[in-house]
């Protein structure tokens, strides 16, 4: 992506004077706190900690952990929510405590002008109640194109996109009995994300989030707010970023849209 086009040379300005809450210690630091002699630096600036974008996200980031390491990419996320928040997210997925801020008021995205989501002010009604009938509605697609075409990939497969269960993998946690990963060898086959593979992880996420709701959601006045991935070289250089908004097309990802590849999100690091 040309980065130029987004105006956004001052992002590493921002990042660098920014101090958030460290899930690890519950200390006061600087986001990018042990970061002066990354080779690379990976920057996400989440949305929810309970945003199924999010555990997605990290999901892949934990599937890739090796290969991360290998090519010497440094990371720091930051993502709504509190200290409590944190500590179940990293639980969870995996991410490292140590890697992970946290924002209770969403102050970084707006300093980053990221985009808010779907803002209709709706008579009568309180702040959290806004934020959770207009998140229902950009879940239905309004303010979030592509949200919904981004669903049915997950049910639908996608031969582009890497086998995401392995065949000797139990899948727990969801409504539905333990389900192991052969299941889906079996009925279409290996080697690429087969129908349902996906909406399984999925429902998996939503489980544990929905079970474990005000951990993950302090403060529901921030539900349709998202979020940007920003890559960085060792002299501090945008040199690929991602945002829910394009500001040269006006045109919005919104709600899974954390990626610009969907088949293998992490593809920009050429993994």
């Amino acid at each position: 992506m040309n980065t130029e086009s987004l105006n956004s040379g001052n992002v590493y300005s921002i990042l660098s004077q920014t101090q958030r809450l460290r899930v690890s210690d519950g200390e006061i630091k600087p986001v990018l706190d042990g970061c002066s002699n990354a080779l690379h630096l990976l920057v996400l600036i989440w949305s929810q900690l309970g945003d199924f974008d999010n555990l997605e996200y990290a999901w892949w980031l934990h599937r890739e952990k090796s290969k991360l390491e290998a090519k010497g990419i440094t990371i720091r996320a930051v993502g709504i929510g509190d200290y409590h928040s944190g500590i179940k997210f990293c639980e969870y997925t995996g991410f490292p405590q140590e890697w992970l801020f946290v924002d209770t008021i969403a102050d970084i995205h707006r300093k980053l002008k990221l985009y808010r989501g779907l803002n209709i002010n709706f008579p009568l009604l309180s702040t959290s109640q806004k934020a959770w009938l207009n998140l229902m509605l950009m879940c239905a697609g309004i303010g979030s194109p592509g949200t919904l075409r981004e669903v049915f990939r997950g049910y639908k497969g996608d031969r582009q996109a890497p086998q995401l269960i392995a065949d000797e993998e139990v899948i727990s946690g969801t409504p539905l009995p333990p389900l192991k990963g052969s299941f889906f060898q079996a009925a279409v086959g290996t080697g690429f994300q087969r129908p349902f593979e996906l909406a399984t992880l999925r429902l998996r996420n939503m489980t544990e989030v929905l079970s474990n709701w005000n951990t993950y959601v302090p403060d529901s006045s921030y539900l349709t707010q998202r979020g940007a991935t920003f890559l960085f070289d060792s002299q501090g250089k945008l040199i690929y970023e991602h945002r829910d908004l394009l500001a040269a097309a006006l045109r919005y990802r919104g709600i899974l849209g954390f990626a610009e590849n969907k088949s293998n999100p992490l593809s920009f690091l050429s993994l």
